[in-house]
């Protein structure tokens, strides 16, 4: 932990006081060749709005926000309600710059740091984000644990309720039980999916997502695992997700299918996919899904009213630690432990 400097928001933007910050595998990513440090991560804050930029007037101080991922607004994607393949999502969100600008976080050197990890770099006490991607959300609820809204809940969710658009009555098999995968649990309780299967190594992950609404749970090394999970419906199952990234697990997902069935996949795959002629040959789609297929300022709040309803306890997942524990976050998270770490910065965000 060491102390930066961070600009006042300049045009556009606004400047958010972190309640809480949850912990994702892509916050990892600058350990690899990508984004090198120094870098600031942290992509799924939720915190209250402190300053404002000029030209913002949807925002107000004392706003509770949620902090999305980064987009241009303008690019055909963006004009066409698909924010998460904006052309130029990659440097906006991978890089850690602005694009075309300079950062606007310094260490106690002076030197630059980079401070636009998914458009926010949040495991900070302050933020600057641009006003479009801060969602407004009702002050009653509890903002320290709102920030996965905006990648792992929001990435599951909406991979069931837009990628995949599952219907009341259908089937779906989600492989890997994280945070995207037991949101995509529930998402298909919500749809009314008849046939919920959520397969993962850790038997502790499938007795929560029975709790959330599967209704078969199978240990990924179940002997016979494709014709086992097949065999749940006549012909196999409508719908899969994938969230694993690995080849073999990815395979089976698209085996469970029957003829025309679709298998999303959110994870990135560590490896070539390699893909069996008859895998496809009887309709099946593959479909890669970036962010759910979301725009979040549409699902953020339908995914809030479901949960004063009772019908998606995302909270459930979540277990909060001082920012200054980020370590052991990190390997509660990696054990298996903890489904979504939060950290939260400061008690007396307000």
């Amino acid at each position: 932990m060491e102390d930066v400097e961070i600009d006042a928001p300049g045009p556009g933007q606004v400047l958010v006081r972190i309640a809480g910050v949850g912990i994702c595998h892509s916050d990892f990513l600058p350990r690899t060749p990508m984004a090198k440090p120094p870098i600031v991560t942290g992509h799924e804050g939720s915190g209250v709005v402190a300053a404002l930029g000029a030209g913002v007037t949807d925002l107000a101080i004392g706003d509770h926000v949620v902090l999305s991922f980064d987009s241009c607004g303008d690019c055909r994607n963006c004009l066409d309600a698909q924010p998460a393949y904006c052309t130029s999502f990659w440097p906006r969100n991978m890089s850690g710059f602005r694009p075309g600008r300079p950062t606007n976080v310094r260490d106690a050197q002076g030197q630059p740091v980079k401070g636009n990890w998914f458009g926010q770099s949040s495991f900070a006490e302050y933020s600057v984000v641009a006003a479009r991607n801060a969602v407004k959300v009702d002050p009653s609820l509890p903002l320290e644990l709102l920030g996965p809204l905006s990648c792992g809940v929001l990435t599951g969710a909406g991979s069931v309720f837009t990628s995949l658009d599952v219907q009341a009555g259908s089937s779906l098999a989600v492989f890997g039980t994280g945070t995207v995968g037991l949101s995509a649990v529930m998402a298909a309780r919500v749809a009314g999916a008849a046939v919920i299967v959520a397969v993962d190594v850790n038997p502790d992950r499938l007795r929560l997502a029975e709790k959330l609404g599967a209704t078969n749970t199978f240990v990924a090394d179940t002997e016979d695992l494709v014709e086992v999970v097949k065999a749940l419906v006549p012909g196999g199952l409508d719908y899969s997700l994938d969230t694993t990234g690995v080849p073999a697990v990815v395979s089976n997902a698209i085996d469970v299918l029957r003829l025309r069935g679709v298998c999303g996949c959110v994870g990135v795959q560590l490896k070539p996919l390699l893909v069996r002629p008859d895998q496809l040959a009887f309709g099946r789609t593959i479909k890669g899904i970036l962010e759910g297929d979301s725009v979040p300022k549409l699902l953020i709040p339908r995914l809030l009213e479901l949960w004063r309803q009772g019908r998606f306890p995302f909270d459930q997942l979540i277990r909060t630690f001082p920012l200054e524990q980020i370590n052991e976050a990190e390997r509660a998270m990696k054990s298996g432990a903890v489904v979504k770490p939060v950290l939260v910065p400061r008690k007396d965000v307000s």
